[in-house]
């Protein structure tokens, strides 16, 4: 993935699989600049984001922000896709914990 070093960006469109739309997502939860995602917990974002549109949003969108804050926490890029078994190995632990 060639990206903007970390310390260069600006923008959230800057931080790898970040587009658009997920863009205008975070802005929808007061997030606006990159160095806001830093320490966020990616669950407790989709959660208000869902929220905040009065609908469930696609599980992958957790993926997403997955990637994002890993990024921004100093973690390698990578796609969005390579979060998808640890978020559902974490949400299964999360279910676990509850029962």
């Amino acid at each position: 993935m060639n990206h903007v070093p970390r310390e260069d960006i600006t923008r959230l469109t800057q931080i790898p699989n970040i587009g658009k739309a997920i863009a205008a997502d975070l802005r929808l939860l007061g997030i606006e600049r990159p160095d806001q995602l830093i320490g966020e917990d990616p669950f407790m974002l989709y959660r208000d984001l869902s929220r905040v549109t009065g609908k469930p949003c696609d599980p992958c969108v957790i993926d997403v922000f997955m990637a994002a804050v890993h990024f921004m926490d100093g973690g390698a890029a990578r796609p969005w896709w390579t979060f998808t078994d640890e978020r559902k190995q974490m949400l299964s632990r999360r279910d676990t914990d509850r029962e």
